[in-house]
């Protein structure tokens, strides 16, 4: 397997494989046909043909040059954790099918969310499979805290700036649209949210963003607890990017005001380096969590439970789950809270640095100052269908994977650096790709 990853990455040569969609599903349909065989090739041949087709055909995260993207390139030590809770494939759902896992996930949680909540006596968190999952479970704990008081359900109000997984856990909980306030700095403005919860009446959980997907932007949370305080709601902060700033010891105090929220999301496959899914929802006490019990007799029967076995199933909206927890824990031992936080900076200070080589440059402007490791420019002049088109052009050709994020009234091409290990020259090499792309006629600022 290891050598059919070496010499796929070697035919793939760069960050992404070239030609677009259409040569990679040809690649790849033509090594799995047929996908099941009357009769099997044997485990080495099927380990080679196909771990070389798709890491051939991969985007790999740890390449300087794929920066599209909150995909990080993830840690030895983690996909080696994550290999071992593979092998041993407990489900998280019942405490005869994991009995070291969820007793490891009850120490690692508790240790997690005293990370965000470092002064209160008994925080919590769940292990969720991302951002999107945290959220919506967030929503859906201030839903039932709305039920529990007599209310028919809770009005959201986030930023315009909030993650889509807002909008969409409205949605999928019958919750009303939410309320949403301009932030035309690329953050919620605490005025404007003050004048948006004056017309509210009823239970309200605003959702602020401590990470923005676009260009890394962290609310005023400070301010936004106030307000939100001062008018009786709750909040939740949707950390999933920012939230391990908290491993920072230079950085951490860009998340103050974290401990204010009812609940706050974060994901440690992003900015934590490990293996996909890593997302934690951490809250200020366990028994806020208590909307989310399930009984099921074969899982969880009440006597087992009165007899001592510890019951899983409200820890998750999932019934089969893996034992993620696994890799996060070796991580942490591993590289400790310096480590990490060593990581987190690392990448942070990337960004500032590849922030002056475009601010240096003759033919690329910057959007504004990184905020955490996501870096927003643009070639000039240029319309935003040329900046679109420079994009998909580096990407058909296999040079680079840049994302977009529209901000100000524009498209910017979007690095997100999450690579430690990438060097100075090779940030100042990857605006000379970009450069190159080019429309021809197009000329310097």
């Amino acid at each position: 397997m290891l050598d059919a990853l070496v010499a796929g990455a070697a035919a793939r040569g760069g960050p992404l494989p070239a030609g677009g969609p259409g040569p990679v599903a040809v690649r790849l349909r033509a090594a799995v046909t047929p996908v099941l065989p009357d009769t099997g090739t044997g485990a080495a041949e099927a380990l080679t043909t196909l771990v070389q087709a798709v890491a051939h055909g991969a985007a790999d995260p740890a390449e300087p040059f794929c920066a599209a993207h909150l995909h990080c390139p993830p840690l030895a030590v983690a996909v080696a954790a994550d290999l071992a809770a593979t092998v041993l494939n407990p489900s998280m759902d019942s405490w005869d099918q994991a009995p070291a896992a969820s007793a490891l996930e009850a120490e690692a949680t508790a240790a997690l969310a005293a990370v965000v909540y470092p002064d209160l006596p008994a925080p919590d968190a769940l292990v969720t499979s991302g951002g999107t999952e945290s959220n919506q479970l967030a929503l859906l704990l201030a839903r039932e805290r709305a039920r529990a008081a007599g209310g028919p359900g809770v009005q959201v109000v986030c930023g315009a700036n909030a993650h889509h997984s807002v909008h969409r856990a409205t949605w999928l909980l019958g919750l009303p649209e939410p309320v949403t306030v301009p932030t035309p700095d690329g953050t919620m403005d605490p005025g404007r949210l003050d004048a948006a919860l004056a017309g509210l009446h009823g239970p309200v959980l605003v959702t602020a963003t401590a990470g923005t997907t676009d260009s890394g932007a962290i609310d005023p949370l400070p301010d936004i607890a106030r307000v939100t305080t001062a008018h009786g709601a709750d909040l939740h902060v949707d950390a999933a990017y920012g939230g391990p700033l908290l491993f920072s010891r230079h950085r951490h105090a860009l998340l103050d005001g974290l401990q204010s929220a009812a609940s706050v999301s974060l994901d440690l496959h992003k900015l934590g380096w490990q293996p996909i899914a890593a997302g934690l929802l951490a809250v200020p006490d366990s028994t806020a969590l208590r909307p989310l019990g399930h009984h099921t007799d074969y899982l969880n029967a009440t006597d087992d439970t009165e007899a001592g076995l510890p019951d899983l199933l409200g820890r998750s909206l999932h019934t089969s789950r893996r034992p993620d927890i696994l890799k996060i824990v070796v991580t942490l031992r591993a590289l400790g809270r310096d480590g990490l936080g060593a990581l987190v900076d690392n990448v942070c200070d990337q960004a500032r640095r590849f922030a002056d080589l475009i601010e240096g440059h003759p033919r690329f402007t910057l959007y504004g100052r990184p905020v955490i490791s996501t870096v927003l420019f643009r070639p000039e002049p240029a319309t935003d269908d040329q900046v679109a088109a420079i994009r998909r052009a580096l990407i058909t050709s296999g040079s680079a994977v840049l994302g977009r994020a529209r901000a100000g009234g524009r498209l910017w091409l979007k690095a997100t650096l999450l690579n430690p290990d990438t060097p100075t020259d090779r940030l100042a090499s990857l605006l000379d790709v970009v450069t190159a792309a080019i429309p021809e006629g197009t000329t310097p600022r």
